[in-house]
């Protein structure tokens, strides 16, 4: 008697099968052998197929096996020991053995088990960055900097995305720390204590990025948000403009952008600023219902608009296009950001610029330092910001 439903293993090939709970009289029996709890058994000839085994049945199929360790060893001449030694540390085998193994990992396309590999040594080469949006070029050519310097060293970057919720970062941190990166990279500094308490139990080099504060988690590189509005709106000032409005997306660091800048300006002309507000995820079209809002409700000679980004600026131009009006003749234009389409809008984009690539650079050369076990004082690197003046204002 053969019960229903047990696991059949022959030669390290995993075969699931279903038997009848009695076989017919005259059909061929397995001999079985129960070994650590495992049912082996030793398929002979049977006289019947079993109904229950249909081809087309892929529940019951051969499970797939990818190539191990052994067979490259097997190729290679040496065994599945000296396979794992030299992938772990190649000093530790010959020349001459490195190439076989080499060669025969070439040939069957092996790839070695990165978790068990971090498990020996320790470090899994990966990097986490974890950004509020991934299609955001401010973001993205961060990260390329970023990436480009670490490549070299063998690490890779694990990339996702937060959205502006500092709960969606939080959950996001537990589920990369539970993957164990040698290090983490985060956007800005604002994040619920319970993310701090995780990321310094991890005992890992954190990076926080695009914002500075004197008391980061770890490290910090980026440029105060505060100064840049501030330096804005003495560049408005200057510029002999009198009243401003600012268009802003609702998220934290564009919104300390907004009030430096209002408060600034303010400070310096004696008229309030008129704030306008846009969904985190600010666009073109955002921009252009903007200034529709400040159409509608009247402005005067003289006004320059403050956009928390070139996107939202880009959008003001096309409206004051569609609409017939023209900067800075009737209103003037600001930007953040310096995107690529900024210096080719019509009018030129005035904005400013912080430097993306060099940011990226910074904070992977700060984590390579602290790879290779350097300290030092300088935890917060401040970048710095650039007014660039064109057409719009």
């Amino acid at each position: 008697m053969v019960s229903k439903g047990f696991g059949l293993r022959r030669r390290g090939a995993r075969l699931w099968g279903c038997f009848d709970a009695a076989h017919e009289k005259g059909a061929g029996v397995p001999e079985l052998a129960l070994v650590a709890g495992c049912l082996f058994v030793n398929i002979g000839p049977m006289t019947k197929r079993n109904p229950d085994l249909r081809s087309d049945d892929t529940s019951r199929r051969i499970a797939p096996r990818g190539v191990t360790m052994e067979e490259v060893g097997r190729l290679a001449g040496v065994s599945q020991v000296t396979v794992s030694r030299a992938l772990s540390d190649r000093t530790k085998v010959s020349a001459a053995t490195l190439a076989k193994i080499h060669a025969a990992i070439e040939a069957t396309g092996f790839v070695p088990n990165a978790i068990a590999g971090a498990l020996a040594s320790q470090k899994s080469m990966l990097v986490s960055a974890l950004v509020p949006s991934i299609t955001n070029i401010v973001y993205a050519a961060a990260l390329q900097a970023f990436s480009d310097v670490l490549r070299p060293s063998g690490y890779q970057v694990l990339l996702s995305e937060t959205g502006f919720d500092p709960q969606d970062e939080e959950s996001m941190i537990r589920a990369h720390l539970s993957r164990r990166p040698d290090a983490v990279v985060l956007t800005g500094i604002h994040h619920t204590d319970k993310a701090r308490q995780m990321l310094r139990a991890a005992d890992i080099p954190v990076v926080e990025i695009w914002d500075t504060t004197e008391t980061p988690i770890d490290l910090c590189v980026g440029f105060s948000h505060i100064a840049a509005g501030q330096a804005a709106a003495q560049f408005a000032v200057e510029r002999g403009y009198t009243s401003a409005v600012t268009v802003s997306a609702d998220e934290e660091r564009a919104l300390r952008r907004q009030s430096a800048f209002a408060a600034r300006f303010a400070s310096l002309t004696g008229s309030d600023v008129a704030r306008i507000g846009c969904a985190a995820q600010a666009s073109l079209g955002d921009g252009r219902a903007a200034l529709g809002h400040i159409v509608e409700a009247g402005f005067s000679k003289g006004t320059v608009i403050f956009c928390s980004s070139d996107v939202l600026a880009h959008g003001i131009l096309t409206e004051l296009a569609v609409r017939g009006l023209s900067a800075p003749g009737d209103v003037a234009v600001i930007g953040f950001g310096d995107q690529a389409f900024a210096a080719d809008t019509a009018p030129a984009l005035t904005t400013l610029r912080v430097d993306r690539s060099t940011l990226g650079r910074v904070a992977a050369k700060a984590l390579l330092a602290r790879f290779d076990g350097q300290l030092t004082d300088e935890r917060v690197m401040d970048i710095g910001f650039e007014v660039i003046p064109r057409g719009s204002a």
